[in-house]
């Protein structure tokens, strides 16, 4: 996520580096770099060069405290702008009305009806709602299909009618039939085009009058940068929606969309979506994206995805094998699942501070654990639970079995080794040491 953003943005903080007080001369140095980075993830012109104006004007003349570096001075002042250009803070969904009717709206190949049932996956377990999918868009082949089948993944119930062409009287119906069942959220897919076309609008603002929504979402494809805020002004202008939606950002996103279209359509991002599974959607939080794009990481994230995965009758069963020194391969698998559903790896690794730097140009594939599942599953029961039971022998048999290397055996029992020790670590009081080695990875 936003990758040479944040490269660029690195490289141009650190033209202060060594400085013992911020001048117009570095300053405007540092800018014109930051300006550039700006422009290179595809910002708006008009929106880098007021950026980088108000940073300017906050930097100069500011003393650098005692306990900070100019650069580091600078980052701050980075960080406050991007967060502010990005919205500030984080912006809540309308849950009013009985039912909540939220209609959907976006370019076709947005990513909108997978969004609508990530969004209904989302009310449904998160806040406790029981949402009905209705699909209105009646023009692109097997649309209602798509929509049915993602409702079938997350267990929601899809309205639709497949004989009827007019997708008013669809969302009509679909809200009725909402009422008559007991939902109390309604989540509208309407159809999209390739482009923005005077028919489409037409049609969304008929649908828009005809139900008068809670929440009127805009979906977007991050990766299509400037032309992504271009389209998002066009559909406010007819629509004047409540947020958006950006989608796709966990691929090679240039950011150019994250970062401008909050100014131009005075709109905030509720919502982002960070990967294919149903699950991969997070609320925006300007200020956490801020810290991603400075290559900060995320930790406060990264621990809300932990804590619901977290289990507390599986934690405190594993608590009591770590006294015992029972900890073995089938709790270390366990943990993996756990890591697994938490998101796809690149976007965790991200997360992490410092993390993003340190790893770059490896590739992190989403199946990272492939073959350290194949090699536990390639190990017999008594091997799993009695590691130190895996001699050479034994570890040429599993490797094997798994269609592994010898060294990959040998890494997996290396990996294991230091999580038993660093559960043992935090077992034993060691808690704070763990968060201070967590704390300098962030320096």
């Amino acid at each position: 996520m936003f990758n040479n953003l944040s490269e660029k943005l690195d490289k141009a903080l650190h033209v202060l580096k060594g400085h013992g007080s911020i001048t117009e001369v570095n300053v405007a140095e540092t800018l014109k770099e930051v300006r550039r980075a700006l422009l290179d993830a595809d910002v708006n012109f008009k929106i880098a060069k007021d950026f980088t104006k108000r940073v300017k004007e906050k930097a100069i003349g500011q003393n650098v405290l005692t306990t900070l570096q100019p650069g580091q001075l600078m980052v701050k002042i980075v960080k406050d702008e991007l967060t502010e250009l990005m919205g500030g803070d984080a912006a809540g969904i309308n849950l009013s009305g009985k039912p909540t009717i939220i209609l959907m709206s976006g370019l076709q190949g947005s990513g909108k009806t997978t969004f609508s049932g990530k969004l209904a996956n989302y009310l449904k377990n998160k806040k406790t709602k029981k949402p009905l999918l209705v699909a209105c868009d009646v023009y692109r082949p097997a649309a209602i299909d798509q929509l049915h089948v993602v409702g079938d993944q997350i267990n929601v119930e899809v309205y639709s009618d497949k004989g009827n062409n007019d997708p008013v009287a669809i969302a009509q119906a679909g809200i009725a039939h909402a009422k008559q069942h007991g939902h109390n959220v309604v989540i509208i897919d309407t159809a999209g085009r390739l482009a923005v076309d005077e028919a489409m609008m037409t049609e969304i603002a008929n649908i828009h009058k005809a139900i008068e929504p809670q929440e009127t979402l805009f979906v977007v494809d991050s990766m299509t940068g400037q032309d992504a805020v271009n389209t998002a002004k066009a559909f406010n202008d007819i629509l004047n929606f409540d947020g958006v939606i950006l989608t796709k950002l966990d691929g090679d996103t240039r950011g150019g969309a994250a970062i401008s279209i909050k100014s131009v359509v005075n709109k905030p991002i509720k919502f982002i979506g960070t990967g294919e599974k149903m699950e991969a959607i997070d609320v925006f939080y300007p200020s956490r994206m801020a810290d991603r794009i400075l290559g900060m990481g995320d930790v406060v994230s990264l621990v809300e995805r932990a804590q619901e995965q977290f289990d507390e009758e599986e934690a405190r069963k594993l608590q009591k094998k770590i006294a015992k020194n029972q900890f073995g391969f089938d709790d270390f698998l366990k943990q993996i699942q756990q890591v697994k559903k938490m998101g796809n790896m690149k976007d965790l690794v991200g997360m992490i501070p410092g993390a993003s730097k340190a790893m770059k140009g490896m590739e992190i594939e989403d199946d990272a654990f492939k073959h350290i599942e194949a090699l536990i599953h390639s190990m017999t029961p008594e091997e799993r639970s009695k590691p130190s039971m895996i001699n050479a022998s034994r570890k040429k048999r599993i490797a094997k079995g798994a269609g592994r290397s010898v060294q990959e055996m040998n890494q997996l029992l290396k990996q294991f080794d230091q999580m038993s020790k660093m559960m043992k670590m935090m077992q034993g009081g060691g808690g704070r040491k763990l968060m201070q080695m967590m704390k300098g990875m962030g320096r």
